[in-house]
């Protein structure tokens, strides 16, 4: 079965699928998302992801186009149709249609879209290969808390980071504090062995991979201190990594013209991978 979308009540094929040019999705960024992950033909976290989804409509003032209940069935049947065990599902809501103008009808109906694709897990921390990460100064409106579609600034961030031979960019906030990756939560281990990662707020997403780290990582006799930190304590930190859905636990080997550590992934990075891992596969029985 050649690869399947679903838009807006309809299983279209993916090649051919789309949304409306008055869309506000894409003439205003006027959306949310969600990227999950799915281990074994199970979704990972839908509950938290749902969660976070819901609070970002709210934060919008946007109406949910189905519940909950319904996007599971959406959501797995898209997987069915695509085949994928072990992947992704990606899940948008735009405000909907309607004739351009910066305010909106109060009779505007929600559209949503769900694409899915298939991504090889790593079997093991052998298999993770460190990154190399650059500093960029944090350009983003004031609400990257929300999950919105609204990423030029993070876009961006990561071609600047491209063109300087760096596989992601981490931003930093007027007052020199790391907020997150461009698509990722930021982690150091500090030379004492304190996990640290920035603390909750409007300034950062609440990764679903992070909230999953930061209990597990609690149960495993961790030290965790949630708090913001400065581009130079990440320079200088024991071990440094990022968490996000589709890359898990990514260790960092250098940031800007800095090594962290001896430049290879640590054992407090190897740590919480695999303990990731293992809760990842769970869902899938272990698939």
């Amino acid at each position: 079965m050649p690869r399947q979308s679903y838009v807006n009540g309809r299983y279209v094929p993916h090649a051919s699928a789309a949304v409306h040019i008055e869309d506000r999705g894409y003439q205003f960024a006027d959306g949310v998302y969600e990227v999950i992950a799915v281990a074994g033909g199970a979704i990972v976290d839908e509950g938290p992801h749902m969660e976070r989804l819901f609070r970002s409509l709210a934060e919008m003032k946007m109406t949910a186009p189905a519940s909950a209940a319904s996007m599971h069935v959406i959501l797995h049947e898209v997987m069915r149709r695509c085949r994928v065990r072990d992947g992704a599902v990606y899940l948008q809501i735009s405000r909907g249609v309607a004739p351009r103008n910066h305010a909106w009808p109060a009779d505007i109906k929600p559209a949503m879209v769900v694409t899915a694709r298939p991504i090889a897990w790593p079997r093991n921390f052998a298999e993770v290969r460190a990154i190399e990460i650059l500093a960029v100064p944090d350009q983003r409106w004031g609400r990257p808390d929300i999950k919105t579609v609204a990423l030029l600034p993070n876009a961006l961030a990561r071609m600047q980071a491209d063109a300087a031979g760096a596989a992601d960019a981490w931003m930093v906030d007027e007052d020199g504090m790391v907020t997150e990756g461009t698509s990722a939560n930021a982690w150091i281990v500090t030379e004492a062995g304190e996990l640290i990662t920035r603390q909750l707020s409007r300034a950062i997403l609440a990764g679903v991979t992070r909230r999953a780290i930061l209990e597990f990582a609690g149960a495993n006799m961790l030290a965790i201190t949630e708090r913001a930190f400065s581009l130079e304590e990440a320079k200088a930190a024991r071990e440094a990594f990022q968490t996000s859905t589709t890359a898990l636990v990514k260790p960092i080997k250098k940031i800007d013209e800095t090594v962290i550590g001896d430049g290879q992934p640590g054992p407090v990075t190897a740590k919480v991978f695999e303990a990731y891992l293992a809760y990842l596969t769970s869902f899938g029985g272990g698939n």
